[in-house]
């Protein structure tokens, strides 16, 4: 493949020339589960945000360069070798974008799993819910998983990961170091 961009999914299936654009059902089926969130959530806004959690990360995949599976697309973000692309930059990304649209009936949030576990590497990602609701009641939106190409679940059905507010875990890990440290 002289030339061509040759991206992976987290699974290593390659994806030439970048990840494939969502299909039509994909997205309607993103936009139903995110208008089902509740019953207030406005339809249009939930298609919008659909069509934007498919499609932005996209971009980001050229602009980030992707070229390999998450893992090691994050190993040349650490030796400098890439701009961005590790998950926190994928779901802040994300959220600035989506943030953009000021939502009335959807509520943003960051999550991160595995961040209190000193074995197991961290992952972050942005969530979507309905207005006023929490994000255990909102849907995972992580583009990161699969290099590009968008995963989606609910909160608590995601198999893979257990996700925990932000602002938690990083006050959380602020208050272990300054125990480390001697200063609490």
């Amino acid at each position: 493949m002289s030339g061509a961009s040759l991206t992976l999914s987290a699974c290593g299936t390659p994806y030439p020339d970048g990840p494939p654009q969502a299909s039509k059902a994909e997205v309607d089926a993103l936009a139903a589960s995110i208008a089902a969130l509740g019953a207030h959530v406005d339809p249009v806004e939930a298609a919008r945000a659909a069509r934007i959690a498919y499609d932005y990360p996209l971009q980001l995949a050229q602009q980030y360069r992707i070229t390999d599976t998450p893992l090691a697309h994050n190993r040349k973000v650490n030796r400098g070798q890439r701009p961005r692309g590790l998950c926190w930059h994928w779901a802040e990304d994300l959220q600035a974008r989506l943030a953009q649209e000021q939502f009335k009936t959807l509520d943003l949030h960051r999550a991160i799993a595995n961040g209190l576990n000193p074995i197991l590497i961290s992952h972050s990602t942005v969530l979507i819910s309905a207005k006023g609701d929490d994000m255990y009641d909102a849907i995972v939106l992580d583009p990161w998983r699969d290099g590009g190409r968008l995963f989606w679940s609910k909160t608590r059905e995601d198999k893979r990961y257990n996700w925990y507010p932000r602002l938690e875990i990083l006050a959380e890990r602020r208050r272990r170091r300054l125990a480390y440290e001697g200063n609490l």
